[in-house]
C-alpha cells in the first residue's frame, strides 16, 4: 500500500509538471477531471507539490476547494483504517 501511494503521488507531482509545461507550450492539456482524480487517487500529496511547485491550478477556484477537501478525506480514510480495521 505504501509503495502505491508513493508511486501514484510521483506520478500526480509529473503530470501537474507536464500540464503546466502544456499550458506554456499553449498545446493540448491534460484534462482538469484527470488532475483531480489523481488527487483523489491518493495522489493528493503529489497533487498539492505539483501545485506549489509548477505554480499550476492555484487560481482555479476548484482546484483550491477540492484539493484540500480530498486530504481531509484521505487522512480521515487512513484515521478509520488504523484505528478500526488493523
Amino acid at each position: 500500500m505504501i509503495k502505491y501511494i508513493l508511486i501514484i503521488n510521483i506520478i500526480t507531482f509529473l503530470i501537474y509538471g507536464v500540464d503546466k509545461y502544456l499550458a506554456y507550450k499553449e498545446k493540448n492539456r491534460i484534462s482538469e477531471k484527470f488532475l483531480l482524480t489523481l488527487a483523489l487517487c491518493f495522489g493528493i500529496i503529489g497533487a498539492v507539490l505539483g501545485m506549489k511547485v509548477f505554480r499550476h491550478k492555484t487560481k482555479k477556484l476548484k482546484f483550491k476547494i477540492l484539493v484540500p477537501l480530498f486530504f481531509v478525506v484521505k487522512v480521515l480514510i487512513i484515521y478509520y483504517l488504523y484505528k478500526y480495521v488493523t
